[in-house]
């Protein structure tokens, strides 16, 4: 494992463990929001593993004697909003006030202020190596998972714990809990896992088999320490290929027994696919999974979603009975985009299901789509093509883009993950990385965009005022595949998604055609009678970044052109889920 050091970070005395009582109405800071009532605050309270390192947490907690649940916030962030990452980071802060938060806040946690009077201990914990905490900081996998698993044991027997623990948060504070369950720690009564990737190598490192580091280059850079952090994108160019390491970091659902309550959205560009993949594959039935219509950051302080998961901790944490059980498995959310949201209450995904309903379009030489294959035309193939090498800053208007277009005639739902069967050949390279998105267009011809959270919230006027990040528009679900790492895992594939082998690349001779099989992330998007879906493909990454310095970051690989041979015997289509 590849460790680096960064020596520009401050070394700053560490602060004694304290204990203070904050009364209500305490505010940290000016416009933050106010403590309703009155907390007990114990400010760097130290914890010891097994193997002796020492961990910090800040923990608040109702003023009574009665013990109370503890939900744990594990994060290398920088415990209660210590840490440089916050949504004044965000692109108009993503439609959340500054008012609505306290600021003793973990970046991606429960608020203190919102959950203290619900009768709930929250304890914001610097994971090993990050903030106070000592030791090398790990970037997921079973040693943070051991580490959880003894930090939740040692929450468990404090003199004001009920002796039930649970995790909860967003992004990596939702990706640690895969990792923590795993390891099965006796008090450990739920979990919450907002929205979280579950395979460093496929769904953030390498998804497609394609570098792209940049954005967890910017994580590493601000993470808060003192010691060493491990370098995963210096292990990514040291060894690409599957591995142990890299297996460790994929998380294994079927080693987590705990109730669980998944959160997904389709807006982010890192933890949808792990947390559909949670749901189909944790084995026991005491599980929910919710999608919601906005942003993760933005879903997460919302009073819907908060009192939806405090039904669940009331019921798991406190033996409230309020019917929770009783709640469907799958809430799934479709976007309208131009159109009013919908919500469908499911016992699982359908698209998980023998018999599911899909519908198959063929790909035509003048740019259609049809849903039966065309006939009649040439036994010689129409070659299309797209310049491979455009450059793109990620602002939905780069050039090289190849658009095929299919009019839905009913009102159709695509939901779930699609597939793109394409033949493809390299003017220049023995090489593809191949892009495909799809994207909504109204009847007017106008592809469309989903703005992620009320115009109002945001404080803009129009549409047109949005900046075009990923945080505040989607565009819908894409796809990425590297020519020669095509390979599939079977053992780790699904009938409704193919699962990378990388087990090392097989090139693809220059001018040679090559079928190519490319998985798109899942969706929910609605068309009406009119309404086309548009089947887009480049030689460049089509999504939006995550803030607006990160755009160009996703480089091009390709030389010169693509092209793409259609007909002619030729049989290149996209498979829809439709609910």
């Amino acid at each position: 494992m590849i460790l680096k050091t960064d020596t520009c970070r401050p070394r700053r005395p560490i602060d004694p463990p304290t204990s203070t009582l904050l009364p209500a109405g305490h505010v940290k800071a000016a416009g933050s929001r106010a403590l309703p009532t009155a907390t007990h605050f114990e400010h760097n309270h130290v914890f010891t593993l097994r193997d002796g390192v020492k961990l910090r947490a800040d923990i608040f907690r109702p003023a009574t004697e009665a013990p109370v649940p503890a939900i744990v916030m594990w994060s290398p962030y920088g415990k209660t909003g210590s840490g440089q990452l916050g949504l004044d980071a965000a692109a108009l802060r993503v439609g959340v006030p500054k008012a609505k938060q306290s600021g003793y806040e973990s970046f991606e946690g429960l608020d203190p202020a919102e959950w203290v009077p619900r009768g709930y201990a929250i304890v914001n914990v610097d994971a090993r190596g990050a903030g106070d905490s000592e030791g090398d900081l790990r970037w997921w996998g079973s040693g943070e998972g051991k580490d959880g698993h003894d930090f939740i044991e040692g929450i468990a027997v404090q003199p004001w714990c009920s002796g039930r623990v649970a995790l909860a948060g967003n992004s990596w504070l939702a990706m640690a809990q895969w990792f923590i369950a795993a390891e099965h720690p006796p008090h450990l009564a739920a979990i919450a896992p907002l929205e979280g990737a579950a395979d460093v190598l496929r769904e953030t490192h390498a998804r497609g088999g394609i570098p792209a580091v940049a954005f967890s280059k910017l994580i590493q850079s601000v993470l808060p320490g003192r010691q060493r952090q491990e370098d995963t994108a210096a292990m990514l160019a040291a060894d690409p290929n599957r591995n142990a390491y890299w297996d460790d970091k994929r998380a294994d659902f079927s080693k987590i027994g705990v109730p669980a309550y998944i959160l997904g959205s389709y807006s982010t560009n890192l933890h949808t696919l792990g947390a559909f993949r949670a749901f189909d594959e944790i084995t026991h039935d005491k599980k929910w999974f919710a999608t919601h219509t906005t942003q993760e950051w933005y879903d997460l302080y919302s009073k819907e979603r908060t009192e939806d998961l405090c039904r669940f901790f009331d019921f798991y944490l406190k033996d409230i009975q309020n019917g929770w059980e009783q709640t469907p498995p799958v809430r799934l959310s479709v976007l309208g985009f131009n159109l009013p949201h919908e919500t469908y209450s499911l016992t699982q995904f359908p698209w998980t299901t023998p018999g599911s309903k899909t519908l198959k379009l063929h790909l035509n030489p003048d740019k259609t789509m049809t849903a039966t294959a065309q006939s009649g035309h040439s036994n010689e193939p129409t070659v299309l093509s797209y310049q491979a090498d455009a450059p793109t800053m990620n602002r939905d208007d780069a050039d090289g883009e190849l658009l095929f277009k299919y009019t839905f005639s009913d009102k159709t739902i695509i939901a779930g993950p699609s597939k793109a069967v394409l033949t493809l050949s390299a003017e220049k390279q023995n090489d593809l990385d191949v892009y495909v998105m799809l994207r909504k267009m109204d009847r007017n011809g106008r592809i469309l965009q989903n703005i992620n959270q009320p115009l109002s919230d945001l404080g803009v006027a129009s549409a047109n005022d949005v900046p075009s990040v990923s945080v505040l528009k989607y565009l819908g679900p894409d796809g990425k595949l590297r020519a020669s790492r095509r390979a599939l895992a079977p053992e780790l594939s699904k009938p409704w998604w193919g699962t990378l082998s990388h087990t090392g690349n097989e090139p693809v001779p220059v001018g040679s055609t090559i079928e190519l099989e490319i998985y798109l992330w899942p969706t929910g998007m609605i068309f009406e009678a009119g309404e086309s879906v548009v089947l887009k493909l480049a030689g460049h990454d089509m999504r939006l970044v995550d803030f607006e310095f990160l755009r160009g970051s996703f480089q091009v690989a390709n030389e010169g052109k693509h092209f793409v041979h259609v007909g002619g015997g030729y049989n290149n289509f996209v498979e829809l889920n439709i609910l």
